[in-house]
């Protein structure tokens, strides 16, 4: 006969076996153990998106942005009182100046500054090589008039290839005056905030170099972020944006525009302008 001692030792261990198997195999309806951190699987990084950086911001930019032109079927008439011409910046990067000429082209603005922080990687060899291939030539400042006085930014676009020399080539400076890719549209200023900036721009251009810089904007935004107000009619010429096939109308108290910017692609390179006048008139514009 077996020890009594000896059989319940047996049975202990047999229920001991049992319970710990129950243990480690969970039910059927339990739901499965959530993985460690360590073998989760994990989805690949998304790409960084590319910041709106000034290589990006070329003349009219950011008013294509906001007022959603329509753009004309077909490129307006030429008029015979009318001299074509187009502007530039590092996104078009190495320019066929050659080319450019070839296809009718009498003048060029080129993007040479941003703030005072961003200069055109390209700006030597549009604005020498527009030069080169006979057309005339000037240059442009896209401004930020949140980042720093109106003056400073002046004096960082002259002292890096926006001057003014009276040539007979070379036309004068131009204020890059657009809705802000960096944040609110009018940048912050009071809509009076803003004319002291562009006229505090525009008198220290005046002081460094002898001639007014001319100001590129649309109507939409210098009603929205100047109010319509400052006489810059009677000292700054006039580059309006209108892609619609007209240059529509001008800004306050502006009568007429000195350059019509109309497409955003067309014949050559960038954007495409016409000049308000014949090819002595842009002469005499480069000139005085």
């Amino acid at each position: 006969m077996t020890p009594f001692r000896t059989l319940l030792s047996a049975a202990l261990s047999t229920a001991f076996a049992a319970g710990a198997l129950a243990a480690a195999v969970p039910a059927a309806s339990a739901s499965p153990a959530t993985p460690t951190s360590a073998a989760t699987p994990t989805s690949p990084a998304a790409p960084a998106v590319p910041k709106d950086g000034p290589e990006r911001h070329w003349l009219g930019s950011q008013i294509v942005k906001h007022e959603h032109f329509r753009r004309a079927p077909v490129p307006p008439a030429l008029a015979v009182t009318q001299t074509p011409g187009l502007d530039v910046s590092g996104w078009q990067g190495n320019v066929n100046w050659s080319s450019v000429a070839a296809n009718g082209a009498k003048f060029a603005y080129v993007k040479a500054t941003e703030s005072t922080s961003y200069t055109n990687p390209y700006f030597a060899q549009q604005y020498n090589g527009s030069y080169n291939a006979g057309l005339i030539r000037g240059a442009y400042h896209f401004a930020v008039p949140n980042n720093s006085s109106g003056a400073t930014q002046a004096d960082y676009f002259v002292d890096h290839g926006g001057g003014w020399s009276a040539d007979g080539r070379t036309l004068p400076g131009m204020l890059d005056m657009e809705w802000n890719p960096y944040g609110a549209a009018c940048y912050g200023l009071s809509q009076s905030g803003m004319v002291s900036w562009i006229l505090a721009f525009s008198d220290r251009y005046k002081a460094r170099t002898g001639r007014y810089p001319a100001i590129y904007t649309s109507t939409s935004w210098w009603s929205q972020c100047t109010g319509n107000r400052g006489a810059f009619a009677s000292t700054n010429p006039l580059v309006i944006a209108n892609y619609n096939g007209s240059p529509g109308t001008m800004p306050y108290n502006w009568t007429y525009q000195t350059i019509w910017q109309w497409s955003d692609s067309g014949t050559f390179p960038g954007d495409q302008d016409y000049f308000n006048g014949d090819l002595s008139r842009l002469q005499v514009f480069a000139s005085s």
